[in-house]
């Protein structure tokens, strides 16, 4: 083996972790089934985990906005509420929006291939904008909606039915919408938390009805097509944070706090003399990392690659959500070397 290359031996992975490895024969045969784990088939399972928890909360949510929708169209039925019509037809396609965000949660398991060799989780991303064209959507659909409410005023009868209908579809979206939001920022999946925006959107709109048949209740029937107009405002800007979420995921954007995090963490490794260059990708809701540390350039390549092992093993522990990453070990200048040899040491989850 040439200086220049880096070679998954049994013998190379023998180093002194501490994780309660099994050493010996033993370890050695586990390697060559599974070279160099580090504990992140844990995290794989982890992974595997949110995606059936995200699932989980699609179901859930499809359930609670199916129901909600479903009075609705009863009551729209007796009263003829056009304000509410509309509230529905939101209900249901926020509900549909779980298609799109399922589709995508099933594609993230499958494994990597030679084609796609980081495997499929950006379908979440894609899946995110779908959502974010969806708001679009419904914002163009409730602006059209109170400028022709507001153009041909109508009637509406059973307002005390209307406007239970509409606190019950302003208390269902909003209980979906925390749910969503809560679960895509603990799983990490940027898609969720668009679709969880958007079902506050709606909730927007049923107070918007609950508005408006208090209004006509009053005796002023311009009061539903106005708040609609104010609605559609709000229903623009949470569409605002939602592309932006979107917008910063597809642009392989991160939280600059998780960059201090794995900084930190190389900075305590013994034997990193410096960081390099460092990035952080998410993939659907796990993140990968690269990274370039600086090393003795007295050190020879297992004990270079022993150093960018320990590394990769301080940023698997330290960086939530992190399943992989590269660690290329960059020999310090010394005075003489004129030709320094670097190592690449790949651990992957």
């Amino acid at each position: 083996m040439s200086e220049h290359s880096h070679h998954h031996s049994p013998a190379d992975h023998e180093h002194g972790h501490d994780h309660n490895h099994t050493h010996g024969p033993l370890r050695r045969l586990a390697h060559l089934v599974r070279p160099h784990s580090h504990d992140a088939s844990d995290k794989v399972d982890a992974a595997m985990e949110t995606s059936a928890e995200g699932m989980r909360t699609l179901w859930i949510s499809l359930t609670i906005l199916g129901v909600t929708a479903a009075l609705q169209l009863a009551v729209v039925a007796l009263s003829g509420s056009v304000a509410l019509l509309g509230d529905a037809v939101h209900n249901v396609a926020d509900a549909l929006t779980a298609v799109p965000l399922g589709v995508a949660f099933v594609l993230g398991r499958r494994a990597a291939n030679r084609r796609f060799t980081y495997g499929y989780g950006r379908a979440e991303d894609l899946a995110g904008i779908v959502i974010v064209l969806t708001i679009a959507a419904s914002a163009a659909f409730a602006a059209w909606t109170a400028v022709e409410r507001l153009l041909h005023p109508r009637e509406i009868g059973y307002l005390p039915a209307v406007a239970a209908a509409a606190v019950i579809g302003f208390a269902g979206n909003e209980w979906v919408a925390r749910y969503r939001i809560r679960t895509g920022k603990r799983i990490g999946s940027a898609a969720l938390v668009a679709d969880g925006l958007h079902a506050r959107t709606d909730g927007f709109t049923s107070l918007a009805v609950l508005l408006g048949a208090g209004g006509a209740a009053l005796g002023w029937p311009q009061a539903d097509p106005i708040v609609g107009l104010a609605i559609t405002a709000a229903i623009l800007l949470v569409l605002r944070d939602a592309a932006r979420e979107v917008f910063r995921r597809v642009m392989d954007a991160v939280d600059p706090a998780l960059v201090d995090a794995a900084e930190h963490a190389l900075r305590e490794v013994a034997g990193v003399r410096g960081v390099g260059e460092l990035r952080l990708r998410w993939i659907g809701h796990t993140l990968r990392a690269e990274v370039a540390v600086v090393v003795d350039g007295e050190l020879n390549v297992r004990q270079a690659h022993q150093v960018a092992v320990d590394a990769e093993h301080a940023l698997l522990h330290s960086v939530p959500r992190l399943t992989a990453a590269l660690v290329h070990a960059d020999p310090a200048p010394a005075p003489g070397a004129d030709d320094p040899h670097l190592v690449l040491a790949h651990h992957s989850g």
